[in-house]
C-alpha cells in the first residue's frame, strides 16, 4: 500500500488565490491523513528562495519538535483558520515560551521565528489552517534536526508526549 501524501501537489500557475475550495479540499485531506495534517505548497520549485506553505491541521497531529539550523532558515507562522499553540523549547525539551495563535486575531495570528529555536507547533482546533512562510531553496537533508529529547512522529509515545507538553503549555 502506498504511504499517504505528506503534500498536495504543488502549486504551478502564476497567481493562487486561496478559495474556499481549496481550503476544504485541503481540510478533508488532512482529516483522511493519517499524521492529521497535509500541506499545500506555493512555491512553484523546490529551488526557490522563498517556501511558502498553506499547511491544513487537525487537533491531535503530532509535529516533532524540531529546529532549523542553518543561519538563512528562519519561520514566519501565521493562523488563517482555528487555533494553534506554538511551543519554544529550551535544549533540554523544557518550554521556554508559549504562544497561542488564533484565526482573526490580528494581535495573536502570527509568529516570527530565528533559525536555531527548538520548536514546535499544536493544533488546538480541527481544521486548522495556517500559512507558514520559511526561507529557501528547500533541503530535507539539512532543512531540519529533530529533538532527541522528543519521540519520533508515528510512535504510541508521540501521543502521550503531545498531550503531557500541551497539559505543561496551560499549567496542569
Amino acid at each position: 500500500m502506498p504511504a499517504f501524501p505528506l503534500s498536495l501537489p504543488r502549486v504551478e500557475s502564476p497567481v493562487f488565490v486561496l478559495d474556499q475550495a481549496t481550503i476544504e479540499h485541503g481540510l478533508e485531506a488532512s482529516r483522511q491523513s493519517p499524521r492529521g495534517r497535509i500541506m499545500l505548497p506555493l512555491h512553484r520549485s523546490p529551488t526557490e528562495g522563498v517556501q511558502r506553505l498553506v499547511n491544513f491541521l487537525q487537533r491531535g497531529s503530532y509535529i516533532r519538535p524540531h529546529r532549523h539550523p542553518k543561519p538563512e532558515n528562519i519561520e514566519n507562522v501565521m493562523v488563517l483558520k482555528g487555533e494553534a499553540i506554538f511551543l519554544i523549547f529550551a535544549e533540554d525539551g523544557s518550554i521556554v515560551s508559549q504562544h497561542r495563535l488564533i484565526a482573526g486575531d490580528t494581535a495573536a495570528a502570527m509568529i516570527d521565528i530565528e533559525q536555531g529555536l527548538w520548536h514546535t507547533l499544536v493544533p488546538l482546533a480541527d481544521d486548522t489552517v495556517i500559512l507558514e512562510i520559511k526561507r529557501g531553496p528547500y533541503d530535507a537533508a539539512t532543512d531540519k534536526e529533530f529533538a532527541s529529547w522528543s519521540p519520533a512522529e508515528g510512535t504510541p509515545e508521540a501521543t502521550e508526549w503531545l498531550e503531557k507538553v500541551v497539559r505543561r503549555a496551560f499549567g496542569g
